[in-house]
């Protein structure tokens, strides 16, 4: 099996990874805890304020990503055309708007100066998957 091959299958382990592992600490002030917000915690929470909102961003965060990686998987191993690949592109740069989302919300937050906003791992880890999924997909040609 080449090596691309198994980069991709192995994004079908590391996405749900991903959204689990906390992308950024947030608190009010320094000096009380800070509390880790993942793609899942901040979906959770998004579905009781805003349900539309929450549908979209599990689409871009959840759907799109995996999505893609399982239809490069299907492509590599014959069992979908290759015609499928314009979709799976959008599919990749759909899943990059949540990372523009995330940095922005970060960059917003540091702004005024109210709390502390600290990235953690999972941030750039989920970046590392989405820019994994987005880098192998260009091995295919439609």
């Amino acid at each position: 099996m080449r090596p691309a091959v198994l980069l991709n299958l192995s994004l079908l382990i590391l996405f749900p990874v991903a959204w689990f592992a906390p992308l950024l600490r947030a608190g009010l002030l320094p000096l009380f805890g800070l509390s880790e917000i993942s793609v899942v915690t901040g979906l959770q929470s998004l579905w009781s304020t805003d349900p539309a909102l929450a549908l979209l961003v599990s689409f871009l965060a959840l759907f799109a990503p995996y999505a893609k990686v399982l239809g490069l998987a299907l492509i590599d191993f014959r069992l979908l055309s290759p015609r499928a690949l314009p979709a799976l592109r959008v599919l990749g740069r759909l899943a990059m708007a949540d990372i523009f989302l995330v940095a922005l919300y970060i960059v917003l937050a540091k702004g005024p100066g109210f709390g502390t906003i600290e990235t953690a791992w999972g941030l750039w880890l989920f970046t590392a998957c989405v820019g994994l999924s987005l880098l192998l997909s260009h091995r295919h040609r439609p």
